[in-house]
């Protein structure tokens, strides 16, 4: 792994956004992207950019179970408004999270991931060291799944919903096998709360109650994180 320290949130969002930039200089055609916070100010860099993304494909992480695209805690509205919208794509990926089978739609989704493969894959990191949502005990050879979410990851989400009860309790997550294939993994986190699952992806053991500590097993990551996040190393 690669570490890059960085002075904060705004400084990571323009290292990830270079070595996006330099991928698509050398023909990177797939971005595999998250949702969440610590992503939105690459997508700012990204659109507030003079790159040309309509040659581009991008195949997202996760979305919730119950929720479609018009909704707006939706992960496929969160893309749409902080990114696809300002800087069209070729072709977005989204998680069917309304699918009437879903088990079907997670197979489908496999499908779409091993037809577009990943050059350079976007993560964040939850503070129980989740990945997509592939939460502690979550198989580190996974394939896309529906998942029952933690309540530390409930509560870590609430902030984005009118009260907890609307939080959804199920998602629709590209597994840790899948997130493996990417050919460059880039995973960001800020914060003093980061830093125990900074810890433990980094120096712990490859074990499936930190599914981040499976990036250890991939040639090509890089680590952006601020001093807070970087407080454990």
């Amino acid at each position: 792994m690669e570490i890059i320290r960085v002075k904060n949130a705004e400084e990571g969002g323009k290292k990830a956004f270079e070595i996006i930039k330099d991928g698509m200089e050398n023909g990177a055609k797939v971005l595999g992207l998250a949702t969440g916070s610590t992503p939105i100010t690459l997508y700012k860099e990204m659109t507030s950019s003079d790159i040309d993304f309509s040659d581009m494909t991008s195949v997202n992480l996760d979305e919730y179970v119950g929720l479609g695209g018009s909704d707006e805690q939706s992960y496929r509205h969160f893309m749409n408004v902080q990114l696809f919208d300002k800087k069209p794509f070729k072709a977005t990926y989204v998680p069917n999270g309304k699918a009437e089978d879903l088990g079907s739609a997670c197979k489908e989704y496999d499908k779409t991931i091993d037809e577009n493969p990943i050059d350079i894959q976007i993560l964040g990191i939850g503070q129980n060291g989740h990945i997509g949502f592939n939460e502690p005990g979550a198989p580190l050879d996974g394939t896309t799944s529906v998942v029952d979410l933690t309540e530390s990851t409930i509560n870590a989400n609430k902030r984005f919903f009118d009260k907890v009860e609307d939080v959804p309790t199920k998602a629709v997550s590209m597994g840790i096998g899948s997130i493996l294939k990417g050919k460059k993994i880039v995973l960001m986190a800020y914060g003093e709360n980061k830093a125990d699952a900074i810890k433990g992806m980094v120096d712990g053991p490859v074990t499936t109650e930190m599914p981040a500590s499976a990036l250890q097993n991939h040639d090509d990551v890089v680590v952006i994180i601020d001093e807070e996040a970087a407080s454990k190393l």
